[in-house]
């Protein structure tokens, strides 16, 4: 267990990396598509490196959806939570470090990064429906490109592109959550405003991975089969 969570976090770290060194550093001068690149190639990379030993959450939601799916116990959900709350924080704070000691430059701070609803952006109730709608549709992925009856080896690589394709979406919305350990690292160093809006990000993500857990549930219908059915 213990290496699985540790698993957790490094990946985490890395993900929540790509996001703070790319939205940032990059973002102001290359654009958002930087960050949706940053962020599924290193979820694709950590899902090759660390997937054996832990599958690769890296998300809450991810975590909550799969145990909806019948693909993760639930007593061991909450160990995998802590484990990508911390690696997200930690990540975050590296790159707070990093800011402070910038050269002078159109950085983007904490507060640009996190995950916002209203306050001249969208609407509450549009960030919520991203948020949900898109991450049903990433379990959708999850557990499809992971079944036993897809094509073995490529499952990092589709979750990877389709993270790449959900975040260019949902940047110019939410931020691209997708992830409640993605917006509370962000958070801890955004400010008051952050902090505000991250309920959303726990709720929506959360409530859209179950979703698209109990899809597949049905979908791939991978259940034990009842007796004298096909």
């Amino acid at each position: 267990m213990q290496r699985e969570l540790a698993a957790e976090f490094l990946g985490t770290f890395s993900l929540v990396s790509a996001v703070c060194g790319a939205a940032l550093f990059s973002a102001p001068q290359a654009g958002l598509m930087t960050i949706a690149f940053a962020v599924g190639l290193s979820v694709m990379a950590m899902a090759f490196a660390v997937g054996h030993i832990s599958g690769a959450h890296f998300n809450p939601a991810v975590t909550c959806g799969l145990v909806a799916a019948g693909r993760f116990p639930t007593e061991r959900a909450v160990s995998y939570i802590v484990a990508q709350l911390l690696g997200g924080a930690a990540a975050a704070g590296v790159f707070y470090l990093v800011l402070t000691g910038a050269p002078p430059a159109k950085w983007n701070n904490f507060t640009t990064i996190s995950n916002l609803y209203g306050s001249g952006g969208f609407s509450m109730g549009a960030v919520f429906l991203t948020e949900t709608v898109i991450t049903a549709l990433f379990l959708v992925v999850i557990v499809g490109a992971t079944s036993q009856r897809a094509p073995a080896g490529f499952a990092p690589i589709a979750i990877g592109l389709a993270l790449t394709m959900f975040h260019l979406v949902a940047i110019p919305i939410s931020n691209a959550s997708l992830n409640p350990a993605r917006s509370t690292a962000t958070a801890i160093f955004g400010g008051a405003q952050a902090i505000n809006a991250l309920w959303l990000f726990w709720v929506a993500p959360i409530l859209g991975g179950v979703i698209g857990g109990l899809i597949c549930r049905w979908l791939q219908n991978e259940m034990p089969k009842r007796k004298g059915r096909p």
